[in-house]
């Protein structure tokens, strides 16, 4: 088995366990009387982002491979998220919050640093074998992306048969209904150890032995932080921490919200409100397709345009699944998950881009950690909490299923507004002047 297939194999898994659950984990929330607290399921992933990065990728530097830790890691992420599972399993209906959150919890605090530690491995093996990282790593992380999509549309299966394809496997139906019950973090769990074993047929990855004495302020990565002296950097990373703000709000409540037509008559047979997780996968797969157009558009309008771009993006994003429903505007739903490339891609590849080019060699995997704290970690928690907020009072404190809808439209205008008003102080604040022969070596 080649290395890069085997990286491969590693980007498929490590983005299918989480794809199995972080798109219709609300839909499960909901069905068990939890709906009001889907955001905190959600922060949390972005409140160990905080810190558990970090604090791996310190053990991986200094006393366990990289590639073993990662597989450790997801066994321990496997161990609590199939706890979960199970005692969803026994307590049904029942179910605690504080139990079925700390079980969650724990595993999400060992699954986020995973996302950097393969990342770690993949530059690490192609780097030790002669590789080309910037022309060989894309191919295999788009893999990843792949991955999700193929969890999330397992996870979707049973809506399947009962919807447009109308089956009559009555066992199979029973078996696969995954998408709104705990049957979805046994996927995920069943393939972190997948993931687990397979991690022992990678290559060693040495770890980082030096006599050189290193501050607490260089072993943390503080350092990077620095750069919020300067104004451009601290503009760029203040803003990316307010556009971080939208980046799990769609993940928690787009699933319950496709979800809850199948309440209205109008729409209760409708494919789209059957089948949230697969007409949510659209967003994945666009995501895949608008990695290959950020060289183009990088180099022809510059780092500043793009990043507007893509929080015009997510002013559509909010703003087309306000107007539109499963039935005949399910067309904007559609548009909706194809302008998530654009969202998402377009901003947290750019924005890495540009803290690549920004910062000094010898601080600048710390300054990516600043630029991921601030969009996944502060951003993401602060979103989400937020966002919960905003859904409660306008969603689930109405009885009325009418007035559930209205509030869900009124919810997601409230988040494009949001996201319309950070894009105009963005492109009013921050100044950058584009060099189109920079981006020349990225097209190479």
């Amino acid at each position: 088995m080649s290395l890069k297939f085997r990286l491969t194999i590693l980007s498929f898994l490590q983005f299918a366990v989480w794809g199995a659950y972080l798109t219709s984990m609300g839909n499960y929330l909901a069905s068990i009387g939890m709906a009001s607290k889907i955001g905190l399921f959600y922060a949390m992933q972005g409140i160990v982002s905080i810190f558990m990065p970090a604090i791996m990728g310190i053990i991986a530097d200094r006393w366990i491979p990289v590639q073993r830790l990662l597989g450790y890691c997801h066994a321990l992420a496997a161990l609590f998220i199939i706890s979960a599972g199970y005692y969803g399993y026994t307590a049904g209906s029942n179910t605690d919050f504080a139990t079925l959150f700390s079980l969650y919890s724990l595993s999400v605090a060992f699954y986020m640093p995973t996302i950097a530690l393969s990342n770690s491995v993949a530059y690490t093996v192609l780097t030790n074998n002669n590789y080309d990282t910037i022309k060989a790593f894309p191919p295999i992380r788009t893999m990843g992306t792949v991955g999700f999509i193929c969890a999330m549309l397992f996870v979707n299966f049973n809506g399947m048969l009962n919807g447009t394809f109308s089956f009559n496997f009555d066992n199979i139906e029973g078996f696969l209904s995954f998408q709104n019950t705990y049957h979805q973090f046994y996927v995920s769990g069943i393939l972190g150890i997948i993931l687990f074993l397979f991690s022992f047929s990678l290559p060693h990855c040495s770890i980082n032995k030096t006599d050189e004495k290193k501050t607490l302020s260089d072993v943390l990565g503080l350092k990077a932080f620095a750069l919020f002296k300067e104004r451009k950097m601290a503009i760029f990373f203040i803003f990316s921490m307010l556009l971080g703000v939208s980046l799990q709000i769609t993940n928690g409540y787009a699933n319950p919200f496709i979800a809850s037509f199948k309440d209205i008559p109008e729409y209760a047979n409708s494919w789209g409100a059957n089948n949230a997780n697969a007409l949510i996968s659209l967003s994945q797969v666009s995501e895949t397709l608008c990695i290959l157009l950020i060289p183009f558009f990088l180099k022809r309008f510059g780092i500043k345009k793009v990043m507007l771009l893509a929080m015009f993006a997510w002013v559509f994003r909010f703003g087309l699944f306000a107007t539109g429903n499963p039935g005949t505007g399910v067309w904007m739903f559609v548009l909706s998950m194809i302008v998530y490339g654009i969202a998402f891609d377009f901003f947290n590849v750019s924005g890495s881009l540009f803290v690549d080019k920004e910062t000094n060699k010898n601080i600048r995997s710390s300054a990516q950690g600043v630029f991921m704290m601030m969009t996944n970690g502060f951003g993401a928690t602060i979103g989400m909490i937020a966002a919960q907020y905003v859904v409660n009072h306008f969603v689930y404190n109405q009885t009325d299923i009418n007035m559930q809808l209205e509030g869900w439209k009124t919810s997601w205008f409230i988040f494009a507004g949001y996201a319309l008003i950070v894009t105009v102080l963005f492109a009013l604040l921050f100044k950058y002047k584009h060099n189109r022969n920079e981006m020349e070596s990225i097209n190479n």
